[in-house]
This record gives C-alpha cells, sequence and structure tokens, in this order.
C-alpha cells in the first residue's frame, strides 16, 4: 500500500488495466466496459489506499478526452443541424429535458447534494463525459468552501458508478429485447425489409454478416468482336452507361481503348460495369470468352473525402443521377465512414460533407469522379499543430465567465475544449488538406483521456464512496432505472406517433440519444443488419455534444 501511495502512477495504470478486465466481463449481452469497470477498481483502491493524485492531471487528460470527443462528432453535428434530421433532433431534446427534469426533481424530492444529482444524471444517461463537466462545474461554485468541493466531486463518481450500472443494463434490455415487442416487429426482418426498400426493387436483401455476394454488381467480362464490327468504343460506352471499355487486344497487341478506336472482327475487348448492362453490351459485341492473359485490368479502390459541397445532404442515388460519370465509368460506392461509423451504402444512404466513401471501378473512371466530388483521404499521421491550437483555444474558451442572475457561469475545460473540437473537426472535413487526426488516433486519445480521468476521479472519491452509498442506497438503482426508461418511452410514442421514423431506425435512435455504443451493439445483433446504425448516427452525434452540457447546467440550477 505505501509503494502505491509513493508512486501513484503505478496505481494509476493498475486501475486501468484491471478496470479494463473487469469491464469486459460479459453477462448474456451485457458488458460494463472499460470505462465503469476502470471506475470501480479505482473507487475501491481509493478507499482502500487513499491515493492522491495530482489535479492538474484530470484537467489535462479530460481536456484531451473531450478534444477528440469534439473533433469526432463535429461534421457529423453541423451536417445534421437541417430540416431533415430535426425529426432525431427532437428525440434528443426530449432526453435533454428528461434527464435533467428528473434529476432535479430528484434532488428537491430527496434533498441531494449538488454532487449526488450530478452523478445521478450522468451515470443514468450512461454519459461519462458528464462526469468531468460537473465535476469541473462544483469545483467554480463560489459558496462552497475546499473540504465540500472535495466531498461532492466525490459523489459524482460514486452515484455516477451505481446509476451507470443500472441505466446500461436497462437501455440494453429496452432497446434491443423490449422495443421491439411494444413495436410489434421482429426487428431482424423489419430491418430487412426496410434495407430491401431503401437499396431499391430488385436489389436483393440485406447480407448477413457472414455472407458475400454470389453475384456481386460490379463484373468484368471479355467478349470476342462479332457483332461490334466497325463500330467505336465512345459509341458502345454511350449506348450502354453502366460500362466502361478497359482493354482491347487486336492479335498479339494490346490497343489504348481510346474513345474513337474502331473495333474489328476477332478483337478480345473486355467491359467492365454493372452486371446487368454488361451483358446487355456483350449481346450487342459478340461471344463471351475465358479470361485472356494480357487483357485485364484491376479494379482500383480509393477512399474518398466528400469535400464537393453540392453533394451534401443528397443520397448515393441523387449522387449517381447528378453525376453521370459514375455510371459511365462504371464506378460504385461501396462503403460510407461517418466518423467512426460504417454506414450501409445504399441508394437512400444520405451523404454527408467530409464523409469518407470508398469508391470501387476501373482506374480511368475512379480517377475522374474524385476530381469532382472530393479530395484523397490522406489520414495516416496526426497533425500535431492543429491538435495542440485546438485544445489551447477551447481551454481559453473556457475560461470567459458569464454572470446570470449574479451567477457566474462558464462552461470550463472540459466545455470550451468540446467546443473548439467541433469546430476544428467540422472545419477539417470541409478542406481535408490540413489537420488530420486518424480515427485510430481520435479514438485513442480520446479513451485514454477518459479512462484516465475516471481513474483520477475514482482514486481520490474513494473515501466519500462508502458513506454515500449507506445513504442513498435504494434511491440511485431506482434512479438509474428510471431516468433511461423515462425519456426512452417518450422518444418511442414520439417518435412512432409524431415523427413517423421507421421502428428499426426509431429504436437505433433511441439508443444514439442515450449515447450507448452497448445498447447499439446489441441492437444491431439482435437485427443482424446495420440499418439501425442510420438512426443511431445522427442521435448520438448531436447527444454527445448536447449532453455534457447538462452537467453544468445542473450544478448551476442547483448551486444558485
Amino acid at each position: 500500500m505505501g509503494v502505491l501511495r509513493d508512486h501513484p502512477e503505478l496505481a494509476l495504470f493498475l486501475c486501468l488495466a484491471v478496470g479494463y478486465l473487469v469491464g469486459k466481463l460479459r453477462v448474456g449481452p451485457i458488458t460494463l466496459g472499460g470505462i465503469c469497470g476502470t471506475l470501480i477498481v479505482s473507487l475501491l483502491l481509493g478507499a482502500w489506499a487513499k491515493i492522491e493524485i495530482d489535479a492538474d492531471v484530470k484537467t489535462i487528460f479530460f481536456a484531451l478526452f473531450i478534444f477528440a470527443l469534439g473533433y469526432m462528432a463535429g461534421p457529423q453535428f453541423f451536417a445534421n443541424l437541417n430540416r431533415k434530421s430535426m425529426r432525431f433532433f427532437a428525440l434528443c431534446f426530449v432526453e435533454l429535458v428528461s434527464v435533467l427534469g428528473l434529476a432535479y426533481l430528484l434532488a428537491k424530492a430527496f434533498d441531494l447534494d449538488v454532487g449526488t444529482a450530478s452523478g445521478i444524471l450522468a451515470g443514468a444517461a450512461t454519459e461519462s463525459a458528464v462526469v468531468g463537466t460537473a465535476t469541473e462545474a462544483i469545483g467554480k461554485l463560489p459558496d462552497l468552501t475546499a473540504d465540500q468541493i472535495s466531498t461532492y466531486q466525490g459523489h459524482v463518481a460514486t452515484a455516477y458508478t451505481v446509476c451507470y450500472l443500472f441505466g446500461l443494463v436497462t437501455i440494453v434490455i429496452y432497446t434491443s429485447q423490449i422495443m421491439p415487442m411494444m413495436l410489434r416487429i421482429n426487428l431482424r426482418d423489419a430491418s430487412r425489409e426496410l434495407w430491401e426498400k431503401m437499396r431499391g426493387a430488385g436489389a436483393g436483401g440485406a447480407l448477413e454478416s457472414d455472407e458475400r455476394e454470389a453475384l456481386p454488381g460490379l463484373v468484368g467480362r471479355t467478349h470476342l468482336v462479332t457483332l461490334a464490327d466497325g463500330r467505336t468504343v465512345g459509341s458502345l460506352e454511350e449506348a450502354f452507361g453502366g460500362v466502361t471499355v478497359e482493354a482491347v487486344r487486336r492479335g498479339s497487341k494490346n490497343l489504348p481503348p481510346a474513345p474513337d478506336l474502331e473495333l474489328t472482327l476477332s478483337d478480345l475487348v473486355l467491359v467492365v460495369g454493372r452486371r446487368s448492362d454488361a451483358i446487355e453490351a456483350g449481346r450487342a459485341i459478340g461471344p463471351e470468352t475465358p479470361g485472356i492473359p494480357g487483357v485485364d485490368t484491376p479494379l482500383a479502390t480509393s477512399q474518398v473525402a466528400m469535400t464537393d459541397p453540392s453533394i451534401a445532404g443528397k443520397s448515393l442515388d441523387e449522387i449517381r443521377t447528378t453525376h453521370p460519370d459514375f455510371r459511365r465509368s462504371g464506378v460504385y460506392v461501396t462503403d460510407v465512414l461517418r466518423g467512426e461509423q460504417h454506414l450501409p451504402a445504399t441508394p437512400e444512404t444520405v451523404v454527408q460533407r467530409g464523409d469518407v466513401v470508398t469508391l470501387v471501378g476501373a482506374r480511368s473512371g475512379l480517377n475522374r469522379i474524385v476530381e469532382k466530388i472530393g479530395t484523397v483521404a490522406k489520414n495516416d499521421s496526426t497533425d500535431f499543430i492543429y491538435l495542440g491550437l485546438g485544445i489551447a483555444l477551447g481551454s481559453l474558451i473556457g475560461q470567459i465567465v458569464v454572470r446570470l442572475g449574479g451567477v457566474p457561469l462558464s462552461l470550463g475545460t472540459g466545455g470550451g475544449c468540446l467546443i473548439s473540437g467541433l469546430l476544428f473537426g467540422w472545419f477539417r472535413s470541409r478542406r481535408q488538406t490540413f489537420g488530420a487526426f486518424p480515427p485510430q488516433a481520435a479514438t485513442t486519445i480520446k479513451d485514454m483521456g477518459l479512462a484516465v480521468f475516471i481513474a483520477c476521479t475514482g482514486l481520490t472519491s474513494g473515501p466519500q464512496a462508502w458513506p454515500l452509498l449507506k445513504e442513498y442506497g435504494a434511491l440511485l438503482p431506482f434512479a438509474g432505472i428510471a431516468m433511461v426508461l423515462v425519456p426512452a418511452t417518450i422518444s418511442l410514442v414520439v417518435g412512432r406517433k409524431f415523427l413517423k421514423i421507421e421502428k428499426p431506425l426509431l429504436i437505433g435512435a433511441i439508443a444514439g440519444q442515450q449515447c450507448s455504443t452497448p445498447a447499439i451493439t446489441s441492437v444491431t445483433q439482435v437485427a443482424q443488419s446495420s440499418v439501425p446504425m442510420l438512426g443511431y448516427t445522427i442521435t448520438y452525434a448531436l447527444s454527445n455534444f448536447l449532453l455534457p452540457l447538462t452537467g453544468p447546467i445542473l450544478v448551476g440550477i442547483l448551486g444558485a
């Protein structure tokens, strides 16, 4: 125990290791996750060893976490501030009003201190960032002594731990098991039907995770010219808009497939494009032949950041219509990456500026498309100039104090870095030529920052944990369950009765308004489809920004 007190860094990283190990324990579809596991371990270790951690360590790592969180959510957050997404925004509004209202009512009804009420809010909303923003806001209350601040900040961590556990279990079971029954649907079948509808008639059903298309949409075929004698490559491609001629072999020579090249009898022609169009083109060229060495061209793959403002808010089908080069060049979108989330590349999938799409097709056509819709995504190393300026600006924003009715209010370092992260992430998505912050690096910084902050909070709050549990033991589990069920149920009714959101999307959106990754993971497992993810990504981005702000709001109201 003396070693841990003398070397707090040892205790800190021990909490991370053991906490993430505890977080991997699974009961059915539910795992605590590394953050909750870290907090439990750090609270127990802090209560036993009474380890002191410098407060600046928490501030620095929380700034890293919250900036990375904002950076990753920024492009999607601003993209969703439009009329089409307002119905999903309404669900986030339900969440905010409900959790704030319930936390305030519980605080008044049971005479809770500001720390316990804030911990209930953070835990029941399953939003770890609220722990940081609320803790920081408590530290700025003017009428509290240093001992009171320390005690209340400890209460935040303890109440969060208990409420998070019950809130997490509740939202996972409610969204994945109970909501489909309430909506009278089989989530798997409903997701398949919606997928088929979004893909369009004849597109086929959704694939399981271990399935591949037996008949891929993009094909290459070689044909012997018997019917297209004297026809030019350009006229052939124009007649069949979904194909391109990628290679022509005449005798022992390979000829460049220029638009004015005339085909002659016995030429071998490689056609690449949509299966249906390739079949039709083959009928106009001549019989299909086996693949011949030397008459082949590889299909290129490119990840492209969508920077063209004219495509923002359009579906993939609309983009293909407004950019006929997609059809003429035989280029197809196979994946849409928005932040950390992979979206199904269906005709109805709406693309936002800053999304990274995976394009597959013949290289010549691929290059033409990339020049028109965006830039090749280059995100292989972190721009530390951009990162450092963003966090520094966020810290400065957090120092701004506004007096409301004589009460000083400020965003603090956490709120300021969240805003700067949103702005810097959004600006990066519009340019993509500087400010790189690879998703893997951003995720590591985000997770590491939050984990260290939570471990520091638990170690310093451990001594206050047991007295709080004895005082409010029965209330905390009840609050954790109630503050999940109430907003989720209201959103379910509002989403179906008034907003008319499709049922699989609605379930995903409710998991997103709760910022619950375990919930959407369980939902997609039950659905055996990524369709619910389309609703989740919108509300997740909005709530990731809005929920952390509820901590200072509640602290300001209760501390006034």
